[in-house]
């Protein structure tokens, strides 16, 4: 199994964890779901474009 983490997903992430640390050290709301269930919408969300970006790129 090869495990490599792409460069944009790196820095996505980095990113995303920083919105939230200056949301919450400035008293902002998050701009995330506060319910789990709306986590997992995101979540959701971001695999499916995952997935269908792997897939389109295999097909063509």
């Amino acid at each position: 199994m090869n495990l490599t983490v792409d460069r944009k997903t790196v820095l996505g992430l980095l990113l995303a964890f920083g919105i939230g640390v200056l949301c919450r050290a400035v008293s902002i709301p998050s701009p995330a779901p506060p319910v789990l269930i709306g986590a997992l919408l995101v979540v959701a969300m971001t695999l499916g474009f995952i997935g269908s970006d792997a897939v389109l790129q295999n097909l063509g």
